[in-house]
C-alpha cells in the first residue's frame, strides 16, 4: 500500500467526517437544550435533500443558490414540529419522548414515500460537479464544497451560541431551565429556537449532500446512526465536540475500511462507540 493511497484515504475520511459533523451539530443542539433524543433528525436531512432537488428540478435553482431557502424552510419545519408535537411531551417520561420522535420518523418517511415515491433521484450537472486535484490528491468537488460548508455553518453556530445574547440565553436554558426562567428567559422560545436550529443544520447538510448522494425517503437512515455515534463521542450538547468527533468518525470509517476491509468499517465505528460508552461516557468535550 503506497503513501499516496493512505493520504488519499485520509483526505476522503476528513471530508466525510466534516459532513457527519454538520449532521450531528443539529442533533446535539436539540439534546443539549432539551435532553430529548430526536430519532427523526435524519428525516430533516431528507427533507433538506428533497428541497434542493425540487428547487433544481422545478425552479432551475442550483443547490448552492437554493441553500438559504432550504435553511429557512427546515427552520420553520423544526419550530412547527416543536409546537405541535414536542411541546406536549417535553415533561413526559423519556419513553414517551422516544416514541414521539420515533413516530415522527415513521410519519415523515411515509409522507415522503406518498408524495415522492420510493424512487432514487439525483441532482446532475450542478455548479459544484466535477473533481479537484490538489498536490496530486483527487477528490470530488461536491464533497469538498460540502466539507467547507460544514466548517462555516458549525463555526457560525458556535459563534451564535457563545457571542450573542440569544445564543447565551439558549446555553443558559440548556444548563438550568429553572434558573434561566428566573432570570427572565422564555424557555418556550428557546426550545422552539433549538428545534429550528437543529432542523436547519440538518437541512443545510441535506442540501449540501444532495449534490453527490442519491435522494430517497429512507436516506436519513444512512446518517442518523453515525450522527448518534458522533454526538456520543463528542459529548451530548457540545457543538465543538460534535465537530471534532465527526472528523474522527469519518477518518476511522474510511481508514478502517482501507486497512481492515470495507465490510468491517461500520463495525469498527460501532466498536469505537461502545468503547466511549464504557470508558468515557461523557464524550470528548461533554460534561462529566
Amino acid at each position: 500500500m503506497t503513501s499516496d493511497i493512505l493520504v488519499q484515504s485520509l483526505v476522503s475520511g476528513l471530508l466525510l467526517g466534516l459532513i457527519y459533523a454538520l449532521v450531528a451539530v443539529g442533533l446535539t443542539i436539540i439534546f443539549g437544550v432539551m435532553d430529548i433524543v430526536n430519532f427523526s433528525h435524519g428525516e430533516f436531512l431528507m427533507f433538506g435533500m428533497y428541497s434542493a432537488f425540487w428547487c433544481f428540478a422545478l425552479l432551475h435553482l442550483d443547490p448552492m443558490l437554493s441553500l438559504p431557502l432550504t435553511t429557512v424552510l427546515l427552520f420553520m419545519l423544526g419550530v412547527l414540529v416543536y409546537k405541535i408535537v414536542i411541546r406536549k411531551v417535553i415533561n413526559a417520561p423519556i419513553l414517551s419522548q422516544i416514541f414521539a420522535t420515533f413516530g415522527l420518523m415513521i410519519l415523515f418517511r411515509g409522507l415522503a414515500q406518498f408524495f415522492w415515491k420510493p424512487d432514487f433521484r439525483l441532482i446532475e450537472h450542478s455548479s459544484v460537479a466535477g473533481t479537484l486535484n490538489l498536490l496530486g490528491i483527487q477528490f470530488g468537488k461536491p464533497q469538498a464544497i460540502a466539507a467547507v460548508g460544514a466548517i462555516v455553518v458549525t463555526a457560525l453556530v458556535y459563534l451564535f451560541l457563545t457571542r450573542t445574547r440569544t445564543g447565551i440565553a439558549l446555553e443558559a436554558t440548556a444548563s438550568d431551565k429553572e434558573a434561566a426562567q428566573l432570570m427572565g428567559i422564555d424557555s418556550e422560545k428557546m426550545f422552539a429556537l433549538a428545534w429550528g436550529m437543529g432542523a436547519a443544520c440538518a437541512g443545510i447538510a441535506g442540501g449540501l449532500i444532495a449534490t453527490f448522494f442519491p435522494i430517497f425517503p429512507e436516506v436519513g437512515a444512512n446518517f442518523i446512526l453515525i450522527a448518534f455515534v458522533v454526538v456520543n463521542l463528542g459529548g451530548f450538547g457540545s457543538v465543538a465536540g460534535a465537530f471534532w468527533a465527526g472528523i474522527i468518525v469519518g477518518v476511522v470509517e474510511v481508514m478502517g475500511g482501507l486497512l481492515v476491509g470495507p465490510q468491517y468499517k461500520m463495525a469498527i465505528v460501532l466498536a469505537l462507540f461502545l468503547a466511549v460508552l464504557m470508558w468515557w461516557p461523557q464524550g470528548l468535550l461533554g460534561k462529566a
